[in-house]
C-alpha cells in the first residue's frame, strides 16, 4: 500500500491525506464506537455479520481462583453466538509483529475455560448501561426468539469448543504478523483468525475516511469443512457410557446420584466439548440458574464436578452465593476454593474430583441438600 491520497468528490474534489491514530486509546474508542468497520463474512442463516460490543478492557483469569490477569482490548459477539476476541496496536508498536500473536492465543485460551456465560452477560450489560445503549435495542440485535440466558449459554458452549475468531487490527499490517496469521488460520479448524489493516484518511474539518483490508480470508476458505467439529451435545447416555468405562465404583455412585437428582428437580443441559460433560440448570426464583458442571475430561484424564458461582452470584446475588457457598459440605479440595471465592467474590468455578466426593461418605448429600436448599428458594438464597 503506498501513502497517495484518496479522493472525495462532491461540488469539489477534495484530497484526503493518510493520517495514523494518534494514541492506542483513540483506535480503540473508535473500534468501541463503530464496530461497523469489522463486520465482515456473514451469519449462519447468510444475513451479513453485526459485531456487537461486550466490553473493553476484558478482564483474562489464568485460573477459577484468581481475579483477571490480562486484559483483551475488546471482546463482542454476533447473533450466532460466536465470541470475537480483538487485539489493537498501531503500527510504531513493535509488539505488532510476533509477541501480540502469544497475547491473543492466551486470552483465547483462558477466556475460553474461565469466562461463564454468566460473566458475559453482566459485562456486556454494564457496558451498554455505560454507554448509554438501550438494552433493549442492543439485544434486538441477538436474541431472535431466545432469552438472555439461552444467548449466553450458547456463548459459553462456542467458547468451550474454540469456536471464536480472533482479530489483530492495526493501521499497518506487517507480513510478518500476516503471515503467522495465514499459518494459523490454515491449523486451527474450529477458530478463525484474520489480521485487519485499518487506514485512516483526514480530510478538512472532521472528515475522515475509514478503509479496512482483511487479511486471513483465503485461509479460512481453504479449510476443509470436515475440519470443523459439529455441535453436538453429549447425552444422558454418552456419560453414563463414559463414567461406566472410565469411573470407580464409588465415584460412579457418586456422580449417578447428582445426575439423577438434576434430572428429576432441574434440567440437564449436554455440553459440546471433545470431551463428555453435563451442565445443570435448577429453577430457582422463577429463572433458569446453572448450578454446577459434570466434566470427564480426557487430556488429562480427570473427573471433576465445578460449580459455577459466576452464574449463582448473577442470578441471586453476592449474599445468595455466600449462603450455597456455606451450606456445602467440608470436602478436602472444594473447602480450600471456597475459601479462595469468598475473597474474591463469588465468580469462579471452585471444582472438586469426584474421587475426593467418593471419599467422604455424606459429601455428595450434603451437595444435594444445599441445591435443594437453593431450589426451595429459602430466605437465606433470595
Amino acid at each position: 500500500m503506498t501513502d497517495q491520497p484518496v479522493f472525495v468528490l462532491g461540488n469539489d474534489l477534495q484530497a484526503l491525506e493518510l493520517a495514523g491514530f494518534e494514541t492506542e486509546a483513540e483506535f480503540q474508542e473508535l473500534l468501541a464506537r463503530h464496530p461497523r468497520v469489522l463486520d465482515f463474512g456473514s451469519l449462519s442463516d447468510g444475513q451479513p455479520l453485526r459485531l456487537v460490543l461486550v466490553a473493553r478492557e476484558m478482564g483474562v483469569p489464568t485460573s477459577a481462583e484468581n481475579g483477571p490477569t490480562y486484559w483483551l482490548d475488546h471482546l463482542f459477539v454476533d447473533a450466532d453466538g460466536v465470541p470475537t476476541l480483538v487485539e489493537v496496536k498501531r503500527a510504531n508498536d513493535t509488539r505488532i509483529r510476533r509477541e501480540v500473536v502469544g497475547q491473543m492465543l492466551d486470552y483465547a485460551a483462558n477466556g475460553a475455560r474461565y469466562w461463564p456465560g454468566a460473566l458475559l452477560q453482566r459485562s456486556f450489560e454494564e457496558a451498554c448501561v455505560a454507554d448509554g445503549r438501550s438494552l433493549e435495542e442492543a439485544y434486538g440485535e441477538l436474541l431472535g426468539d431466545r432469552s438472555p440466558e439461552d444467548f449466553w449459554s450458547t456463548v459459553e458452549e462456542r467458547l468451550a469448543v474454540g469456536q471464536m475468531r480472533l482479530l489483530f487490527v492495526a493501521d499497518r499490517i506487517p507480513l510478518e504478523l500476516r503471515a503467522i496469521v495465514e499459518f494459523l488460520n490454515r491449523q486451527m479448524r474450529q477458530t478463525d483468525v484474520y489480521a485487519v489493516e485499518l487506514t485512516q484518511y483526514r480530510g478538512d474539518g472532521d472528515l475522515r475516511v475509514l478503509v479496512p483490508r482483511i487479511h486471513g480470508e483465503v485461509a479460512t476458505a481453504a479449510k476443509s469443512p470436515s475440519g470443523r467439529r459439529s455441535t453436538q451435545r453429549t447425552t444422558r447416555a454418552d456419560m453414563e457410557a463414559a463414567m461406566r468405562a472410565r469411573l470407580a465404583p464409588a465415584s460412579m455412585t457418586a456422580a449417578t446420584a447428582l445426575l439423577d437428582h438434576a434430572a428429576a428437580r432441574g434440567r440437564l443441559e449436554g455440553g459440546t466439548a471433545r470431551y463428555p460433560s453435563m451442565s445443570v440448570y435448577y429453577p430457582v426464583a422463577g429463572r433458569q440458574v446453572p448450578i454446577w458442571t459434570l466434566s470427564l475430561y480426557t487430556n488429562p484424564a480427570k473427573e471433576e464436578l465445578a460449580f459455577s458461582f459466576g452464574s449463582i452470584n448473577h442470578h441471586l446475588s453476592r449474599e445468595g452465593a455466600a449462603a450455597f457457598a456455606n451450606s456445602l459440605p467440608a470436602v478436602p479440595g472444594l473447602e480450600q476454593k471456597l475459601e479462595v471465592q469468598r475473597e474474591k467474590g463469588y465468580n469462579g468455578w471452585p471444582s472438586v474430583s469426584l474421587t475426593a466426593l467418593a471419599a467422604e461418605p455424606a459429601a455428595v448429600e450434603g451437595i444435594l441438600s444445599a441445591i435443594q436448599q437453593l431450589v426451595d428458594g429459602q430466605e437465606a438464597f433470595v
